[in-house]
């Protein structure tokens, strides 16, 4: 039986936003925009880091892997979603939704782990200024963020693998892209092993880089109220005010979703946690380290032939 179902099931369709039925159109307005915004602030954020030599450093490159991860990202759901809102084909294939999956999570957990990277460059920053040069050269920034893409990738292939080997009786994906658990459902069997790898994988690749960075601003702060002058303190903070309101957010809305009990939300209420982490998320990085971030707005200005006043 088990072996029927697994070849019966070819393709799923993604029942989206299918309880919000009349206001599609204005979804599919409001996400359009946001996901263009979103688009056009992530690349104008790494165009302007690799052509404004005052931004090659570390912070700054790891901030434009962040943004290009981040772009791919969103690239993996949000044109089928937006497609979906219009009433284009909301069916996908067993491959494509594997496909989107990898990508998903191997982006999502590249981003996470970057944060923390982006962490350790802050503490180094303010807790050893003098050694910075020596301890965040360029070969151990492309090893942090090798080392980030490859904790994607292999916890991608691990998960994908796990669920992919499930035989699938149902095909309506309650969800709007191929995420974890609204596919596990689709299962014939019993998936608590599933369930408990999910859930092993959520705490290690989210509450251990969440408690490196809480450790690495413990670290930070302490060092920034021994500063003597208040202009120094100011100065230290700002710093690091743009890295850790991302945190925050990204850390914040994953764990919501991947660290709640199974059946505590409602559909509409998991869609709208998803919302968050695929489209508000991504949104953060042009947002704030454009608007908050001083050398940011100065290398623009200096792009676009003005000074700042």
């Amino acid at each position: 039986m088990e072996r029927e179902n697994r070849t019966l099931i070819t393709e799923f369709v993604f029942q989206g936003f299918s309880s919000f039925h009349e206001h599609q159109l204005t979804l599919f307005a409001v996400f359009l925009a946001l996901y263009t915004f979103t688009l056009a602030g992530n690349i104008v954020i790494v165009t302007i880091i690799r052509t404004d030599r005052h931004l090659h450093t570390p912070m700054y490159f790891f901030l434009s892997m962040l943004s290009t991860s981040e772009t791919v990202y969103t690239l993996v759901t949000l044109p089928r979603m937006l497609s979906s809102l219009v009433g284009m084909n909301q069916s996908i294939s067993r491959a494509g939704c594997a496909t989107q999956m990898f990508f998903f999570v191997s982006f999502g957990i590249t981003n996470c782990f970057l944060l923390t990277a982006m962490g350790y460059d802050r503490y180094v920053a303010i807790c050893n200024p003098l050694r910075y040069s020596i301890i965040m050269n360029k070969r151990v920034c492309v090893q942090l963020v090798g080392g980030a893409c490859s904790i994607g990738l292999i916890v991608a292939t691990t998960q994908v693998t796990s669920v992919f080997s499930l035989p699938f009786c149902a095909t309506k994906v309650a969800h709007f892209f191929c995420d974890i658990r609204p596919v596990m459902k689709l299962s014939c069997v019993d998936t608590m092993a599933n369930e408990i790898l999910t859930v092993i994988i959520s705490v290690l690749v989210l509450v251990v880089p969440m408690g490196l960075v809480f450790i690495s601003y413990v670290l930070i702060i302490s060092t920034i109220l021994k500063i003597p002058s208040d202009q120094g303190r100011k100065k230290a903070f700002a710093t690091c005010a743009s890295h850790l309101t991302v945190v925050v957010v990204h850390y914040g809305c994953a764990s919501i979703a991947y660290l709640k009990p199974k059946s505590e939300n409602s559909r509409d209420q998991d869609q709208l946690i998803s919302v968050t982490y695929t489209v508000i998320t991504p949104l953060l990085n042009p947002v704030v380290y454009t608007l908050r971030n001083k050398e940011v707005k100065e290398a623009l200005l200096r792009a676009t032939g003005r000074k700042l006043s």
